[in-house]
């Protein structure tokens, strides 16, 4: 009874600021906004802050363990529900609808959602034990086990960068949602949505997480399995759905890769199809959930079982792609959708009732919000952890590393909103996440794992070659250009794999370099932790 009193306060501050909110749209802004939806979102983010804040209370300790890795106590069930909840975020849902519907790409280009459940399902065969039976607190431990802090501080970049953007996007995944359900203004629903979650993350730690993530999870499913029904009623069920489909798209309505489909992009879809399978591994948000779970064993099934339910969880959203691409909007006097990463909440709000709607939106905002957190929750951990403790303040008692950590939380998601507010396509932002993690830093995480002959020269060697061939390839989402011409190149873009060949030719540096400097460095060997 104590507990829940305690909370009552801090929900009662939410539910004051998303009421003031309200009133700032109503008497100052000329958005029409449908205030039962607005209102219903109100109900929905006041409850998950409260089990959020609750779940603070569950923690026996306030220590960096318990707040980082839930005291290693996450039992199977709990952990395939945050592990799932975690990639079936607002990039997943609303970026696979988005390729879906948009005519330049198809269900061809909808890679991520197999991509990254093959990723889970590889990690958990060959990396979710090993790293749990070392006991390692963090994805970068091994590195810095094996190449010494400063590397491990410079593999850190990436692996930041990534979390940084991975949040952004999924934050203006919502937005867009919020923006087209509800007509509220897109800076305003991210910066109300990132505060409630940044808020709950810090106070609850992966507690907090986990627990939201199984309520979050649920209302994903059961809304997007409500609104399909609805959205092909005109069209004639899935049969006639396909049958439209396949028609418009031609050999583009496919997910197996051809030639006659990709014609010049052929070697580009494998490039993006090994960076989401590979490079979907060595993200801290997951070996977060792999290094908290009560044994080896538990690590290894829940990421498994996890990748079953992302290509389970694809369905509906590339469903309801297809839905809106097949649509005449014109002729059933609707509007037309703004862009293509708006469709699917374009589908909810015009092909839906309005309750379904609401409940499809809420969907939606409790697939950003699971993904949100744990990937706040993730680089917070690694910059208290491998950044802050080992460079400034080894000493640091684990109950002042865990008031660093809070601090990190609220700086990481004040920088990943911001950088939502800046960006358009959510399934581009989604892509960039894993490529950078996938040419840097998978390499080096492969071979502090499994070379015990790797060092910290060879890290260096295979972190700069990999850099060189990725960045020399440019980057038209950061505005990077070109400075290394590819074979298969034209004015605009590479059609060479140049990602996959940064990756390879990294890890083949490491492995190469390593042993060239084997007397000058001898390799350090991974120690287990308690």
């Amino acid at each position: 009874m104590d507990k829940t009193k305690s909370l009552f306060l801090p929900t009662a501050f939410l539910i004051a600021f998303l009421l003031l909110a309200g009133g700032y749209l109503y008497f100052f802004t000329d958005y029409d906004v449908q205030w039962s939806g607005f209102f219903s979102m109100l109900v929905f983010y006041a409850l998950i802050f409260y089990f959020g804040s609750y779940a603070a209370r569950l923690r026996q300790n306030d220590d960096i363990n318990s707040v980082m890795l839930a005291g290693r106590q996450l039992p199977l069930f709990i952990a395939v529900f945050t592990m799932s909840a975690t990639w079936i975020g607002g990039g997943f849902i609303n970026g696979t609808a988005e390729y879906t519907y948009n005519p330049d790409y198809g269900l061809i280009w909808v890679q991520a959602p197999w991509g990254y459940a093959l990723s889970l399902i590889i990690g958990g065969l060959f990396f979710a034990r090993r790293m749990r039976n070392y006991g390692f607190k963090t994805m970068l431990d091994p590195l810095a086990q094996r190449f010494g802090k400063k590397m491990a501080a410079v593999l850190f970049l990436p692996a930041l960068s990534g979390e940084i953007f991975w949040t952004a996007a999924i934050l203006t995944a919502l937005g867009t949602t919020f923006g087209t359900v509800l007509g509220l203004e897109l800076q305003a629903a991210i910066v109300i949505s990132a505060i409630i979650a940044i808020a709950y993350t810090a106070i609850g730690g992966l507690w907090a997480v986990a627990l939201t993530d199984i309520v979050q999870l649920s209302l994903l499913l059961i809304g997007l399995v409500l609104v399909l029904p609805f959205s092909m009623d005109h069209l004639g069920g899935i049969g006639g759905l396909w049958e439209k489909y396949s028609e418009m798209f031609g050999a583009q309505a496919t997910l197996i890769p051809s030639e006659a489909a990709l014609g010049d992009y052929y070697w580009v879809w494998w490039d993006y199809a090994l960076l989401l399978i590979f490079g979907g591994i060595p993200w801290q948000v997951y070996f977060q959930r792999v290094l908290s779970a009560k044994t080896a064993k538990t690590a290894m099934r829940l990421s498994i079982f996890a990748g079953v339910v992302c290509l389970l969880a694809a369905i509906p959203a590339t469903l309801i792609g297809m839905v809106g691409a097949i649509t005449d909007w014109t002729s059933m006097g609707l509007p037309e959708p703004e862009t293509a990463a708006s469709i699917l909440p374009h589908v909810m709000r015009y092909l839906t009732p309005p309750v379904v709607a609401t409940i499809g939106l809420g969907a939606i905002a409790a697939a950003v919000m699971s993904s949100v957190d744990s990937s706040i929750l993730s680089a917070a951990s690694m910059s208290s952890w491998n950044v802050y403790r080992p460079m400034f303040k080894p000493d640091i008692s684990p109950e002042n590393l865990a008031k660093i950590m809070r601090r990190c939380i609220w700086i990481i998601g004040v920088a990943a909103t911001i950088l939502a507010l800046q960006i358009s396509s959510v399934y581009e932002l989604w892509f960039l996440c894993s490529d950078f993690v996938y040419c840097l830093l998978f390499p080096a995480l492969v071979c502090a794992l499994f070379d015990p002959k790797a060092n910290v020269y060879g890290a260096i060697s295979g972190f700069t070659v990999a850099a060189i061939l990725r960045f020399g390839g440019g980057d038209a989402t950061l505005g990077i250009e070109r400075f290394i011409e590819y074979p298969w190149s034209t004015e605009s873009e590479v059609l060479f794999p140049f990602r996959t060949l940064a990756m390879i030719s990294g890890l083949v540096s490491i492995l190469f370099v390593s042993r060239l400097t084997q007397r000058i460095a001898p390799p350090k060997q991974l120690v287990q932790q308690s």
